[in-house]
Parts: C-alpha cells; sequence; structure tokens
C-alpha cells in the first residue's frame, strides 16, 4: 500500500511524520492517516510532495517494489555486465526512462 512505502521513505530519510508534513506542506494528521491505511486515496499531487521531500519518484510510492531475491539470474548477470562496462546507474536510468516514452509513442 502506498502509506506502508511512505513510512519506509519517511523512516529511511529519518523524518519524523512532522518533519515530512511540514517540508511537504501537507497536514501531519493527512500523513499519519496515509501511513496507517486510512487515507488510501491521495492525488498525484499530494504524492508529488511527498516524494520531493524523500527525493524519490512518485513511481516508488505507487508501484510496489521489486522483489529481487528471486532475481533471474539472466537480468542478474545483465546488470552485472552493465556495471562491468562502466554504464552508471543514471545512464542506466536514462536509457529506461527513453526505453518507456518510445513505446509510449508506439
Amino acid at each position: 500500500m502506498i502509506g506502508e512505502r511512505v513510512k519506509k521513505y519517511r523512516t529511511e530519510k529519518g523524518l519524523s511524520i512532522t518533519a515530512l508534513a511540514d517540508k511537504a506542506g501537507v497536514a501531519k494528521s493527512y500523513i499519519s492517516a496515509l501511513e496507517r491505511n486510512i487515507q488510501q486515496n491521495p492525488s498525484i499531487q499530494l504524492l508529488e510532495k511527498i516524494a520531493d521531500v524523500l527525493n524519490i519518484s512518485v513511481d516508488h510510492l505507487i508501484k510496489p517494489e521489486v522483489d529481487t531475491k528471486n532475481l533471474d539470474q539472466e537480468w542478474a548477470d545483465l546488470v552485472k555486465e552493465a556495471m562491468g562496462s562502466g554504464v552508471s546507474k543514471e545512464q542506466f536510468k536514462e536509457f529506461l526512462e527513453f526505453n518507456k516514452w518510445k513505446n509510449k509513442q508506439s
């Protein structure tokens, strides 16, 4: 759920609910309700504010994380090869974003 991810990233950043609420310009009670899954339909604008403070993309809050423990060996080898060839994380992310954009154009 979105609220669980908000809490996860908030605690990883060492922020209290109050600090996140203040920095995002959102009511502390709303963040609390979101994290407890009482509020389950936050607006995209609210998620953008929260994601900005947490320095993550909105996708991180919306989409569940990929279970890398069960990462297929071929994918693991491909990532290792990319890393070994000097492809940076940023370059890899740019490639993925371009690929998403390209697929949307089709």
